[in-house]
């Protein structure tokens, strides 16, 4: 077989047989245009959107492109398409079939893609028999991703909203109990503020003792406040602390708190869309005229592999 793949003897058998690959050509370039014709393949249509992330979360070390594409190939968002579209009816796959969903996963991702461009965009490519349907589809990926970024966002936001305001009642509560224990103080004791009074109240006692009227009226009850201070001026000290602190952190929880509240009532979109999807006017699958080249090639290769193979023998 040393000469079986000789160039000239393999010129020898084209020329030889010119008339019998010129025919086996024809034939197959028409049965290629009949069999890759929509009696026997049925046209799909492709549809594409672009869409850049928006108003995401930086989750771990994935960029927002990379988080879009998690979400839109999640189940969630396949399951609602299927819904909606009715796939099993146009992937003709049966609701009872133990493997429903395998299948349907199988045939959505044959004919859905989504992909991370050069420039950081989302490409969405969908193929489909019918050239609205897959314009259709391209939208529905987009606005079911936006709602789940939105029940994501907003499960998050819920939670902290709840959150502060727990512990916005919890302060307020604290801050009940120190206000009366401060009021009892300040009715029983006359402590009004004992920063501000405990240095008056010592200037004017000391006075009275060094003028001789600490016995008067006025002594007495400069000394009686005086008595009051020293007693309970410690509790009326940390209860003022108390109440400043607590009003403070209420003052943060309640910021916090409004702005949570804000971010859970927000109704935005987490998609900004580049190229809107488009019904196409033309079919991009099958390609018939590669169909057609790549059938003709193969017969009249295998045609020279049949002949070379009989004169071979023939010899």
């Amino acid at each position: 077989m040393n000469n079986f793949f000789d160039n000239q003897r393999i010129l020898d058998v084209i020329w030889r047989r010119k008339i019998h690959f010129i025919l086996i050509g024809i034939i197959a370039i028409v049965l290629a245009v009949i069999f890759s014709g929509p009696t026997f393949i049925t046209p799909k249509y492709k549809s594409t959107a672009r869409v850049y992330p928006t108003n995401l979360w930086v989750l771990s070390e994935e960029s927002e492109t990379e988080q879009m594409l998690e979400i839109m190939n999640s189940n969630d968002i396949k399951r609602q398409m299927f819904d909606v579209f009715r796939l099993d009816e146009v992937y003709h796959v049966k609701r009872d079939d133990p493997h429903y969903f395998s299948y349907m996963l199988d045939m959505y991702n044959n004919n859905v893609s989504t992909s991370k461009t050069e420039y950081e965009t989302v490409e969405i490519k969908v193929m489909d028999e019918l050239p609205e349907r897959a314009s259709n589809m391209c939208d529905s990926i987009i606005h079911f991703y936006n709602r789940k970024v939105r029940e994501m966002h907003r499960a998050k936001d819920l939670e902290m909203v709840m959150l502060t305001k727990r512990m916005l009642d919890k302060k307020a509560h604290k801050l009940d109990t120190v206000k009366v224990e401060l009021n009892e103080l300040r009715k029983e004791y006359d402590i009004i503020n004992f920063s501000t009074q405990v240095p008056e109240v010592t200037r004017g006692y000391m006075n009275a003792l060094a003028t001789g009227k600490g016995s008067t009226s006025d002594g007495k009850k400069i000394r009686d406040l005086y008595d009051n201070l020293s007693e309970k001026g410690a509790d009326a000290l940390w209860l003022e602390k108390q109440h400043r602190s607590l009003i403070n952190e209420m003052d943060s929880l309640s910021r916090l708190y409004e702005t949570h509240l804000s971010e859970y009532e927000k109704d935005i979109t987490y998609a900004h869309v580049v190229e809107y999807p488009q019904p196409a006017d033309k079919k991009s699958y099958p390609v018939r005229w590669l169909i057609v080249a790549f059938t003709a090639f193969s017969a009249i290769f295998l045609a020279l592999l049949v002949f070379l193979v009989l004169d071979y023998r023939k010899k």
